[in-house]
């Protein structure tokens, strides 16, 4: 399997923000054995993502698809019956799982910055982190200041969100619940790190 590493930046992540409400209502009309394509019909024909313009819709049910497409069968599950605060942990999980450049972000940024106490975040940590990226990376390096913009602050909404970034700038620890520890642990326990302080909730619940 292609380690995180190994896989390409992809920054197409510019669209809104968690979606968890339409997130879910994806996840509810997916059949276990259907395509995501099939899906991603189906959520448009239903209306699951309710906006004015078609084009909008299919934008941003493409990309629900591809977050929920990351999640396992038993996350997904969760993901429709859980608490509020247990979807938005799963959307952020899939997230990062997602995008490459997320999930580094999560791990060197959010979860190093809160274990060393310095829990204030700005908009100037991400353009430090992208710019060190971008000396090992022609695609990030070629993303124009424009779409950079878009995608700090896409990012930092996500991270609002998901509750692990105040309104006024902090990194919040993370509390999952015990299901969604425990679904993340039974297969990729290195991903906690995703989550801020989240490893030190291990042998609580």
């Amino acid at each position: 399997m292609e380690s995180a590493a190994q896989r390409p930046y992809l920054m197409s992540f510019g669209t809104g923000g968690l979606f968890i409400n339409e997130s879910v209502a994806v996840a509810r009309v997916h059949a276990p054995a259907e395509s995501w394509d099939a899906t991603a019909v189906k959520a448009r024909q239903s209306g699951a993502f309710p906006v004015r313009k078609a084009s909008s819709a299919q934008r941003s049910i493409r990309e629900i698809v591809n977050r929920l497409t990351r999640l396992s069968a038993d996350e997904l599950a969760l993901l429709i019956d859980g608490e509020r605060s247990e979807q938005a942990a799963l959307l952020w999980l899939a997230s990062c799982r997602a995008y490459r450049f997320i999930g580094e972000f999560a791990v060197e940024v959010l979860n190093e910055r809160f274990l060393s106490l310095r829990t204030d975040l700005a908009y100037d940590d991400f353009d430090t982190f992208l710019a060190a990226k971008a000396e090992w990376s022609q695609k990030l390096a070629g993303l124009s200041n424009t779409t950079r913009a878009k995608l700090r602050a896409v990012l930092f909404r996500l991270m609002r969100e998901a509750e692990i970034l105040s309104p006024d700038g902090r990194i919040l620890g993370a509390m999952l619940s015990a299901r969604v520890l425990t679904t993340i642990q039974a297969d990729h326990s290195d991903e906690l790190r995703f989550f801020p302080g989240a490893e030190r909730q291990v042998g609580r619940n």
